[in-house]
């Protein structure tokens, strides 16, 4: 099957009769329905749209100096830049980027206007974070009138004419491979994965690039002499779980292309969270609050979008050796301030972080949701939080009308005047 991907007709040609000469071609192309839709360099593709001075230069969308990138634009990755790059690296590598701070409640608000085209083609769409997620199309055929491959071209199009943003859609027969398709070819790619070809794609693709296994997961296969994901699969089931437990096992189900987990319209509500990997692994404690702060912001602008609150904080660590460290708590109320999530989140980092254990990453999260109405009441012992309810919401409200960068929270100028 052959699709144009300017008008998503079924053509026969290479060359659609609108003037398109880069079809959209795959045998299985009629007969595969789970995609992964990932927005390019999401929030520097928008700080790009909306100032559009930015346009020829690298644009990397991060703190201070002592900050993280968040993300950068392909301008910028190409000298090397990365997320989760400590900003001072980044600027060595690529000292002419444009540094932006970014502004989270508008890169949540283009994230739900995406999200809303994504749910007009499914109600079965998986939301991954503000700029990613799956979708089942299976028995769409009838309602948009073409095959799920064509649903989605229109819609790779209509997101860039209504939003100005580009898109990357991958397209196969279960999530592993939807979005490995995905990271194939970008910005604005649309790559296909079917079932023909899916043991001999994988065979020869490093180990790393199997979802979970980041640089320590890779090492430790490595030393096994499991570098490719063919390897995985020639060693076979009960070698790889005796090697590795459950993960073994998981690792040898996906290099054989198996992947049984459906499309859950309600995972992404089960909580809001945000975490970030690392360029070095940290053990001091001040370095790695200065990293949860604005991960606590995120999570805060992220439920005040969504008008929840959490009941239930979550930390996440991750050390070294690749072991993840949960710690939860049960909050007195409801939350949706960036200032209390911190609060209860630094002193459950306090427990884990002695300046001697190293980490690569960190995470915070809520769960347990309920209205946001009831969210922050304080008692009449607690006249603070009231107070710092409404203080975060007129930050809120300003930042919403003048940027990001006109109030400046105490936490995130103590990480600009550290970096003077």
């Amino acid at each position: 099957m052959i699709l144009c991907r300017a008008c998503a007709r079924e053509i026969t040609l290479k060359r659609c009769a609108c003037g398109e000469d880069q079809p959209l071609e795959h045998a299985e192309l009629s007969a595969l329905s789970i995609a992964h839709l990932d927005c390019d360099a999401f929030y520097a593709s928008i700080e790009k749209r909306d100032d559009p001075s930015l346009q020829p230069h690298p644009v990397i969308v991060g703190g201070g100096k002592r900050g993280v990138v968040s993300t950068c634009c392909y301008v910028a990755r190409a000298y090397g830049v990365r997320s989760a790059m400590p900003m001072f690296k980044a600027l060595k590598l690529c000292p002419q980027a444009k540094v932006v701070h970014g502004d989270m409640r508008k890169y949540v608000e283009e994230g739900r206007l995406i999200r809303r085209m994504m749910e007009d083609l499914t109600p079965q769409v998986q939301p991954l974070s503000i700029d990613e997620a799956f979708m089942d199309l299976t028995g769409t055929e009838a309602l948009h009138h073409g095959t799920p491959g064509q649903s989605l071209i229109k819609l790779q199009n209509k997101i860039w004419e209504e939003r100005r943003l580009t898109v990357s859609i991958g397209l196969s027969f279960n999530k592993f491979l939807a979005k490995t398709a995905s990271d194939l070819d970008k910005p604005r790619g649309f790559s296909v994965i079917g079932r023909a070809e899916a043991l001999t794609f994988l065979e020869t693709r490093a180990v790393s690039t199997l979802p979970g296994v980041g640089p320590a997961g890779a090492t430790a296969l490595e030393r096994n002499n499991l570098r490719t994901i063919g390897d995985i699969r020639a060693v076979g089931p009960q070698r790889m779980r005796a090697l590795y437990g459950d993960w073994g096992a998981h690792l040898f189900a996906l290099s054989m292309a198996d992947d049984p987990r459906k499309v859950d319209p309600d995972g992404e509500r089960k909580s809001i969270s945000s975490e970030t990997t690392f360029f070095e692994d940290i053990a001091d404690i001040e370095a790695l609050e200065d990293i949860l702060w604005p991960l606590c912001e995120k999570v805060a602008a992220r439920a005040r979008a969504s008008d929840t609150a959490g009941m239930t904080l979550t930390l996440k660590l991750k050390d070294t050796k690749f072991k993840i460290i949960t710690r939860r708590r049960q909050l007195p109320e409801p939350t949706l301030l960036a200032s209390r999530i911190f609060a209860h989140a630094r002193e459950l980092l306090a427990g884990d972080a002695n300046g001697k254990t190293k980490y690569r990453l960190i995470g915070v999260g809520l769960s347990d949701f309920s209205d946001a109405a009831s969210a922050d009441k304080g008692d009449m012992l607690d006249t603070q939080t009231p107070k710092r309810a409404a203080a975060e919401a007129a930050i809120a409200k300003a930042r919403d009308k003048f940027g990001k960068d006109a109030v400046q929270t105490g936490r995130a100028l103590k990480a600009e005047w550290d970096d003077e």
